[in-house]
């Protein structure tokens, strides 16, 4: 894990991962927020969220456990996750 665990600094990483997995072009335009929704806004698919999840391994290591997360929600959950819902995981899971 990196200490980059500050609300501000998880968003930054997010951010970029999520350009790293659907393209920096796709982002062109879009400004990615706390707001921002994985489903409406991003549109991503459910092999990107799998390298979303790989990212989030690398970067995190095995204490941001994305899958079991996923796992543990309703669908209606997961179709309105938005960024800033992870981005607080993640802060969680890290001690920030």
């Amino acid at each position: 894990m990196r200490g980059d665990s500050s609300p501000e600094l998880v968003l930054e990483a997010v951010t970029a991962m999520i350009g790293t997995v659907v393209g920096e072009d796709y982002l062109l335009g879009l400004e990615v927020g706390m707001d921002t929704s994985f489903d409406q806004d991003l549109e991503i698919e459910s092999i990107e969220f799998v390298a979303l999840s790989e990212k989030l391994m690398e970067h995190y290591g095995e204490q941001v456990d994305f899958v079991a997360w996923l796992g543990g929600m309703e669908l209606e959950e997961i179709m309105g996750l938005t960024v800033g819902r992870l981005v607080d995981y993640i802060v969680s899971c890290t001690g920030a």
